[in-house]
């Protein structure tokens, strides 16, 4: 019979798999997205609907996900959600019209929500605080991993047996964790509470982060503003509704009274608004300017994840040791410096100096998101860990979804709705160097709200 550490070693090997999984689903279908339009004869806005409806159902589902495992228990939503993502990862391989992949990758979406919203609340209830960093490093490094592998396994599996085997090649992994999450992951003790559940704040959060994050990637256009206002006015209203309700889908009182979990989730947000459309901006810049090919430019961007992943690692180590808020302080500033190199990037800029960007850049964030992700599992009682892990999960999504926002945002004020030809590439490298001051300033920024969280919880 498997020892308790066994079984340990078991979950967290499962959790690991799920949160390398996630990233994975989202920017592996990006290499075939050609070939789905060449198919289903898609044209740009429907081929951006595969990639981006996995996204959107992910960020809109996390926070209701959260506080359902909370109440119905841990380990159930997250068997459920690996169900839900080995089924349609295996429907999404048969899909026979692009109407059907959209709507499958939305549900699948939905189970990525569920696994991302409990996984890192599971190891952090099995593991003791003194080991806490070294899994949630290794779970942070999980993710670096999924970004990493994505470009180069999904365009090698397109190559060899087509898009569909992206999506198949999953199926066997999902049923092998179901399997080892059933036998393994101990339950909870939590009791079936589902008439507590807050159907209205959850319905309104949905629409906010819905009408959100959906205008705020289509600005600057006038119904996107509208969105995004409205979105806006949403949230406002969620927050009043939370407040005055007795089981709140989100505890905004984590956010009035936990300034560690408060400035901890805050300095996430600013972190990905910050450095997420670096991979973007840099492939156009890349592409366009410094005329290289997808592979190559591939290549050359997948030194700052790799780094990510070793440090992510390394970092989650210290933070068993160390107070997170400095090292993630720490690792903010390293961002600032590698943001600013890249706003000084050129037409005549050298790969060697891209590089050494993207390494400072990588060295930086994984030396803050371990600790700080650590620091906001470890501010909250065992009860709120599901809430916890979906609220930073929510702060990485609606932080991607806004860097990618503003980048499109600014590059449309350079060059309106031209392509980038020979004459436009001096008005988009200026908007580029503009973008990573500004990304520098926000992470700046993030500098100080990472240290007024305060010390480290005892």
């Amino acid at each position: 019979m498997a020892t308790i550490r066994e079984n340990k070693t078991i979950v967290l090997y499962a959790v690991v798999f799920t949160s390398f999984v996630i990233p994975f689903l989202s920017a592996a279908i990006n290499v075939a997205l050609p070939d789905i339009a060449r198919q289903f004869s898609l044209n740009a806005v429907t081929l951006s609907w595969i990639a981006m409806s996995f996204l959107l159902s992910s960020s809109v589902f996390l926070v209701p996900f959260g506080k359902l495992a909370d109440l119905l228990g841990r380990k159930r939503i997250f068997i459920c959600g690996n169900i839900i993502v080995g089924i349609t990862s295996l429907l999404c391989g048969l899909s026979i019209s692009e109407g059907m992949l959209i709507g499958v990758r939305i549900i699948q979406g939905i189970g990525g929500a569920m696994m991302y919203a409990t996984g890192m609340a599971i190891i952090t209830h099995i593991f003791p605080p003194n080991e806490r960093g070294k899994v949630l490093g290794i779970n942070v490094a999980a993710v670096y991993l999924g970004l990493s592998v994505a470009p180069v396994a999904g365009g090698f599996l397109t190559q060899l047996w087509g898009w569909r085997s992206i999506f198949f090649v999953l199926v066997p992994f999902e049923i092998a964790i179901t399997i080892a999450s059933a036998v393994f992951i101990k339950p909870d003790g939590t009791k079936n509470r589902l008439e507590a559940f807050d159907f209205k704040g959850s319905a309104i959060y949905m629409l906010a982060i819905s009408a959100l994050m959906y205008g705020f990637s289509r600005l600057p256009d006038t119904n996107a503003i509208i969105l995004s206002i409205t979105g806006v006015a949403l949230l406002l209203w969620f927050i009043r509704v939370e407040l005055h309700c007795g089981m709140p889908v989100m505890e905004i009182g984590l956010f009035r009274d936990n300034r560690i979990f408060a400035f901890s989730n805050l300095s996430a947000f600013i972190n990905y608004a910050a450095t997420f459309a670096v991979a973007f901006i840099l492939s156009l810049y890349l592409q366009y300017i410094k005329g290289m090919t997808p592979q190559d430019t591939g290549l050359l961007l997948i030194s700052q994840p790799v780094v990510m992943m070793i440090m992510a690692t390394i970092a989650g180590r210290l933070s068993d040791k160390y107070d997170p808020r400095i090292l993630s302080s720490i690792g903010m500033s390293i961002i600032v410096a590698g943001l600013l190199m890249l706003s000084f990037i050129s037409e005549d800029t050298s790969r060697t100096f891209l590089i050494i960007s993207l390494v400072v850049l990588g060295a930086g964030f994984g030396l803050f998101s371990s600790p700080n992700t650590n620091s906001v599992m470890g501010s909250v009682s065992k009860q709120y860990l599901g809430i916890a892990s979906a609220t930073i999960g929510t702060m990485r999504l609606t932080g991607q979804m806004m860097s990618l926002g503003l980048a499109t945002l600014m590059i449309h004020l350079f060059i309106g709705e031209s392509h980038i030809t020979p004459a436009q590439h001096p008005a988009f490298v200026t908007c580029v160097r503009l973008l990573f001051a500004i990304f520098a300033i926000l992470c700046f920024i993030g500098v100080f709200a990472s240290l007024a969280r305060g010390k480290k919880n005892s």
